[in-house]
């Protein structure tokens, strides 16, 4: 397929209109449609319905739209890559994706240690749940992913970061200043008590259900629901208690709106680790930034 092509689809799909994608890339809207029609003429099939409101993909075009943007996404970092290659220099971009609750903790001291040691770089973050971040990793659209609990497969490389303790947290009753004096909660006084968890597949979920199935316990599950943000929201409204790095817990709005108990006589732990993909070749870019990502993680999320 043709690169022009594939870039006129591309932003045609994103803007949902042929003139303003026409204006985006500097061309009539007659050569921008004679470019789709050509391509829609190569794969035998329509990519765009066209409408009075402009444009939108075809379920073949959606298709057609993962794979599109990878490929321009590979090819940008291709030609950055080469061309930094000439002066030495760890130019380029590099988008990198993180959980809610690592962005929260790390995404600024990471991006202030990056453009110190990568002047000639530009990193991108984006936050996901680490189930879509290893789709966007397998198609392209990141360079890097940290995850929580990844399972192995094929198509990515794994590097193991660091990993967290996970705490319960709960509302902290009106008056009270500090945390509570009790020690951890034991597992089978967790399974009793109502949690605010994300729906499944979530990593830290299947942490806590495989801690507790060991024992032949299971959660009671009071609310699902995805995002740091609105689980902490809930848990000071006292729907119930959440499990939590400890770290997403001190860097949010109003820690003091919570406490905060270990779990287990050993606590509760769950591995965070880098993935990349096993079939793009990483720029120096890509790999500065995970060696950036890596000194900075040891120093941030240590306990």
């Amino acid at each position: 397929m043709d690169l022009k092509q594939l870039t006129c689809f591309v932003r045609v799909a994103e803007l949902g209109s042929f003139t303003r994608a026409a204006q985006a890339l500097d061309m009539t809207q007659p050569q921008l449609s004679r470019h789709v029609r050509a391509l829609e003429t190569r794969l035998r099939q329509p990519l765009l319905r066209r409408h009075g409101r402009g444009a939108e993909p075809t379920p073949g075009g959606l298709r057609l739209l993962e794979h599109a943007r990878a490929i321009l996404h590979q090819m940008a970092r291709a030609e950055e890559d080469m061309l930094h290659q000439l002066n030495a220099a760890a130019g380029g971009q590099v988008a990198l994706g993180l959980p809610p609750s690592v962005a929260r903790v790390l995404a600024v001291p990471l991006m202030r240690a990056f453009a110190q040691a990568v002047p000639e770089g530009r990193l991108s973050i984006s936050e996901g749940l680490s189930q879509a971040l290893v789709q966007e990793v397998v198609q392209g659209r990141l360079d890097l992913a940290v995850l929580y609990a990844p399972r192995p497969q094929p198509s990515l490389l794994l590097e193991a970061l660091t990993n967290e303790e996970l705490m319960l947290v709960g509302q902290r009753p009106p008056g009270l200043a500090e945390d509570p004096p009790p020690g951890p909660i034991t597992l089978p006084a967790l399974a009793h008590t109502p949690l605010v968890v994300p729906r499944q597949p979530n990593a830290v979920r299947a942490c806590v259900e495989s801690a507790l199935a060991a024992q032949r316990l299971r959660p009671h599950i009071a609310l699902e629901i995805d995002g740091v943000a609105a689980t902490l929201d809930l848990v000071a409204d006292g729907a119930g208690c959440a499990v939590l790095s400890r770290h997403a817990v001190l860097r949010s709005p109003r820690p003091w709106a919570y406490t905060m108990r270990r779990i287990g006589s050993q606590g509760l732990r769950i591995a965070l680790s880098v993935a990349r993909s096993a079939s793009h070749p990483s720029s120096a870019a890509q790999r500065a930034a995970l060696r950036v990502l890596q000194s900075t993680a040891a120093r941030v999320l240590a306990d």
